[in-house]
């Protein structure tokens, strides 16, 4: 009976803490005032930001905006497939005319999407990715940073110190670049591996919903973050380790992005989500998560929120995947993971 009231205990003790981290997380994240001020500090920041909008905003959901509020309506009244639209009577040989028309309509609007939305999809989503690293890029230096900006603890500068010794042993030259592009390509995977996860958790019945929109959280706010650890020379294994001892702060942080394009259709997410990221990858540069984390957990007492492996699964499943390559290719690539 006591270990049952001390279970229960420890429990409430740790939801407390989940949720004062979640809501750290989601009040910086909503702190979009900063990309104002970022943008005042840097005009290349300002005019790609603007660039942003005006693809993503203006021309793509504009498109879709007139699609579906100007084209179909004109298709509807030129095309239609109502009987009461038609002055004269109805026969057979007649719904065979309106089914033609249903079909003719429906392939017109799907030759708009073809020569015209998925060609500025790839087009946007393609040019939308290389501003975006411009985009960090000239928010990061817009805080006047060089490397990362980071109120710790001792401990957390005793694992600095280690990854500047660890930063030191590395070879230099192509060995090197070799290991920086290993890092990076198997970073690319495990994402992209997560991202699947994601698809798939939204076929789970009644919790798939749910666990969907958790999953969707963690996956925006890391790729809020990677570019700002990025800049600050963070190897992969750190950012995953700060991570997964954080989760619930970057659940809170990933959340408002999500809640911004959950119920819209995949298209109108997609317009939506290409104008908001930049705004909380800004919002992300210009947070010190690591001096917000630290004062909450400096307000705790006894049993602290431990650790969540949130990309276990993708992780094991990549080294299977990895497995199956060549004996030096998959050394190779484990071993650019471990460093």
């Amino acid at each position: 009976m006591e270990d049952r009231k001390l279970l229960i205990k420890i429990s409430r003790t740790k939801l407390k803490q989940a949720s004062l981290l979640w809501a750290d997380g989601f009040r910086e994240a909503c702190c979009l005032h900063r990309v104002i001020v970022l943008c005042r500090r840097s005009r290349q920041l300002l005019i790609r930001t603007g660039q942003c909008f005006l693809l993503n905003g203006f021309i793509f959901l504009g498109s879709l905006f007139v699609l579906n509020s100007v084209v179909i309506p004109i298709l509807r009244w030129i095309l239609p497939d109502q009987r009461s639209q038609i002055s004269y009577g109805g026969t057979s040989a007649f719904d065979g005319v309106l089914n033609f028309y249903s079909f003719l309509r429906g392939l017109l609007v799907q030759l708009f999407y073809v020569f015209w939305f998925y060609p500025l999809y790839v087009f946007s989503f393609i040019l939308s990715n290389l501003w975006y690293n411009d985009i960090a890029k000239h928010g990061f230096a817009a805080m006047g940073r060089s490397g990362p900006s980071v109120v710790e603890s001792s401990k957390q500068k005793n694992a600095l110190n280690s990854d500047s010794k660890m930063h030191a042993a590395k070879p230099a030259g192509l060995g090197w670049i070799m290991i920086e592009i290993g890092e990076q390509v198997y970073s690319v995977l495990l994402l992209s591996f997560f991202f699947l996860e994601v698809y798939a958790t939204g076929f789970i019945p009644y919790v798939g919903k749910a666990l969907n929109f958790l999953l969707l959280s963690w996956m925006y706010a890391y790729y809020c973050f990677e570019y700002k650890w990025n800049f600050s020379e963070w190897g992969l294994e750190k950012r995953l380790d700060f991570f997964e001892t954080n989760w619930a702060f970057f659940a809170g942080f990933g959340s408002p992005c999500v809640l911004a394009i959950f119920f819209f259709s995949p298209l109108v997410s997609y317009g939506v989500m290409a104008i908001l990221f930049p705004l909380f990858v800004l919002t992300a540069t210009g947070t010190e998560a690591e001096q917000v984390i630290s004062t909450q957990k400096g307000k705790w007492s006894g049993a602290k929120l431990g650790r969540l492996p949130v990309f276990y699964a993708v992780d094991n499943l990549l080294r299977r995947v990895l497995s199956l390559l060549p004996v030096e290719s998959q050394k190779q690539a484990l071993d650019n993971k471990s460093l």
